[in-house]
């Protein structure tokens, strides 16, 4: 399973690990997992250092368009990783993630799309009632509608939201580390449990850490039923389009 690259080229015979998809003693996609995590948060602390050191002051306040989405570039190190990985050690993106989605990755993904926007509902509604009317008022969308100016940065957002984050969070979660949990054979649903506890916990939302981790087994999911990140992507996706929406009806 893990000779052949996604070129078709051999991989390096001198190297039973390699052979094996270990690297370090470990399988790949946890070491991609792990790498790609360390460096997002690093990254995430350099650009807060930079906002409180004075950077801010530099941009017109009538627009931090371009600091916004600045702010998503760490998000980018989480799909790089695992693509770099599966190239280099593994079978490559469509041999290991079935990247390229098919008609069933698209129904899958669609159907636990809504099931995650259901879920989110239901557990909002539960939440609000715990931390009152303060719960959504500062939702990531007000926050982007209030920092930026001009259809075009919310266009160019929206995509980020819809198309960008959840190829990079699906590539890391439901592709490197739920193949390396899958390596060692953990059972399937335990691998559900532990990516949607990941993909919660990254957000960095506490208030929302319910909500999200109920969104993230309903994206796994797809991963879990057709077997391919191409399903769990198009889940994402949808989850991720009305929230898009509504950031762009504010322009």
């Amino acid at each position: 399973m893990w000779v052949e690259h996604d070129e078709g080229s051999p991989a390096d015979e001198g190297s039973p690990s390699i052979r094996d998809g270990l690297v370090l003693g470990a399988h790949w996609g946890l070491l991609a997992f792990i790498i790609s995590l360390s460096l997002y948060y690093l990254l995430s602390l350099l650009l807060t250092g930079l906002v409180f050191g004075g950077l801010v002051s530099t941009w017109d306040p009538s627009d931090l368009g371009p600091l916004v989405l600045l702010a998503f570039l760490p998000n980018l190190l989480l799909g790089l990783g695992p693509v770099y990985a599966s190239r280099k050690w593994g079978s490559g993106m469509r041999g290991d993630f079935g990247l390229l989605p098919t008609g069933r990755d698209v129904r899958v993904g669609l159907a636990c799309g809504g099931f995650s926007l259901l879920t989110a509902y239901l557990l909002n509604l539960l939440l609000l009632q715990v931390y009152g009317s303060e719960y959504l008022s500062d939702s990531a969308t007000n926050v982007l509608q209030n920092l930026m100016s001009g259809i075009g940065w919310l266009i160019l957002a929206a995509i980020v939201v819809v198309v960008v984050a959840p190829l990079t969070e699906e590539l890391l979660f439901r592709g490197a580390l739920w193949g390396g949990l899958a390596y060692y054979r953990v059972p399937p649903w335990v691998i559900l449990v532990l990516t949607a506890l990941v993909f919660a916990q990254v957000h960095g939302e506490p208030s929302r850490m319910l909500a999200l981790f109920g969104q993230g087994i309903a994206i796994g999911a797809a991963r879990m039923i057709t077997g391919r990140v191409s399903a769990s992507i198009v889940a994402h996706a949808t989850n991720n389009l009305p929230p898009a929406l509504l950031l762009l009806s504010g322009a």
